[in-house]
């Protein structure tokens, strides 16, 4: 659904705890219906690099990681990694800035503000976010990408089309 109302990326929670986590077996199936322009994201809070070598077997065109995990040097594809603090900026290809830890409590405006202007790598803007408050969001931060789920769903890991039309069109817009 997402990638027919005009997404750009579309992640699936894999070997996570999260209560929206899918099986690997699953992803594929998401994956294989993805046309090869859409970005295949898995999104993981894993500490286990045995659960890296599964989800690698997916293909996925990027990691959505926390900070913790250490990525093995023969993983070739692009990492994206969870800040919510001041601590180290880790090395990665983009910063996921959610300070609710995919709970879907808004972002933290001074936090994300700040790591935007220091930051070396590509933002993407994620927490809270719903057709309601992303256009401000983005002119606000400028993030590279944002990143919503709760935000558009009518319920728990049910996405609502005309919520995921209308948040995509707005961010779009601005």
């Amino acid at each position: 659904m997402a990638e027919e109302e005009g997404a750009d990326a579309i992640g699936v929670i894999v070997c996570s705890d999260s209560k929206r986590c899918i099986t690997i077996k699953r992803a594929r199936e998401i994956f294989e219906a993805l046309s090869p322009k859409t970005e295949k994201i898995c999104v993981t809070n894993t500490i286990n690099n045995s659960d890296v070598d599964v989800i690698m077997s997916l293909k996925p065109d990027a990691l959505q990681i926390s900070r913790d995990l250490i990525i093995p040097e023969n993983i070739k594809t692009k990492v994206y990694r969870y800040i919510s603090d001041y601590g180290d900026i880790p090395l990665c290809d983009a910063l996921v800035i959610d300070n609710s830890k995919g709970m879907g409590i808004a972002y933290d405006r001074d936090f994300a503000l700040k790591v935007a202007k220091i930051s070396k790598v590509p933002i993407i803007l994620a927490g809270g976010l719903t057709p309601d408050n992303v256009f401000d969001a983005i002119k606000d931060i400028s993030p590279f990408a944002v990143d919503v789920s709760s935000g558009v769903e009518k319920s728990k890991g049910v996405k609502d089309r005309q919520k995921l039309r209308k948040f995509i069109e707005i961010c779009r817009e601005a």
